[in-house]
């Protein structure tokens, strides 16, 4: 049976198609929803078994990245949005969403008081480019799984502005040591590209089923979609996955992950 997920859409999203399109190269069956209709009917909600909050400028990133969205999810849906993080369902926020993520209170800690937060990056301005990343091979999380033994480089693009991640003033070592502890940071960037704390590029919740990143993987499923490419063949074989992209691999390990549950 093939898992269900919801793709948020909405004013400025703009990456639904590519994130729909990786959940269904993945295997799963993924569902572009408008945020207005999920909020008219919440139940819809619940015959998903997984959520996206893809990358974007949602509501122009007006009164900060993912604050305006974060706030027409915590007050529209309220108790539905929590009996579904609650129930261990994945949840996945690239970028924008990822901003979104930890405006909501889902990350790092759900339903906690907030620890964390996504601020301007270091230079100042926008940042586009392809990163080098490591993956921490002890995390729960259920979306990086499929990471740990690939032996390719892993490298994904980055395109943001507010992508620094900043822990608790005064705290930051103390709540460091604990979520490195806990596998919270599933991936680092392997240098410092925009003055995140420890690098860090993704962060999931303690169970491992929330996963937010600052980097793009439905941007990266195809190895035809690397930059400086040497060798590009066309694919004849549908069992040949030699130009299957890191980014696929993290969608994958998710699905997965649901079909052997």
């Amino acid at each position: 049976m093939q898992p269900k997920f919801l793709v948020l859409t909405g004013d400025g999203i703009n990456c639904e198609r590519e994130t729909a399109r990786a959940f269904q190269l993945a295997g799963a069956q993924a569902d572009i929803v408008h945020i207005n209709d999920l909020l008219a009917g919440g139940s819809i909600l619940e015959t998903y078994q997984g959520l996206a909050f893809p990358g974007g400028f949602s509501f122009g990133d007006d009164l900060g990245s993912g604050q305006v969205l974060a706030v027409k999810l915590r007050h529209g849906l309220g108790e539905k949005l929590q009996r579904f993080v609650e129930s261990g369902a994945p949840i996945i926020g690239i970028c924008n969403g990822f901003q979104t993520l930890v405006k909501l209170g889902l990350l790092p800690l759900p339903f906690k008081d907030r620890v964390m937060a996504l601020a301007e990056n270091r230079q100042t301005h926008f940042i586009d480019q392809w990163v080098d990343l490591e993956v921490c091979t002890n995390s729960p999380c259920v979306w990086t799984k499929g990471l740990i033994d690939l032996e390719e480089k892993i490298q994904l693009p980055i395109r943001h502005g507010e992508g620094r991640v900043v822990l608790l003033n005064e705290q930051e070592e103390s709540l460091h040591s604990q979520f490195v502890s806990a596998g919270q940071f599933p991936l680092r960037y392997k240098q410092d590209v925009n003055g995140s704390y420890a690098r860090i590029a993704g962060v999931c919740d303690p169970k491992g089923f929330i996963f937010g990143l600052m980097p793009h993987p439905e941007a990266a499923v195809s190895k035809l979609l690397y930059p400086n490419i040497d060798e590009i063949s066309n694919r004849r074989d549908p069992s040949d996955r030699s130009d299957i992209g890191v980014g696929l691999r993290i969608f994958e390990s998710c699905v997965n992950y649901l079909k052997e549950k």
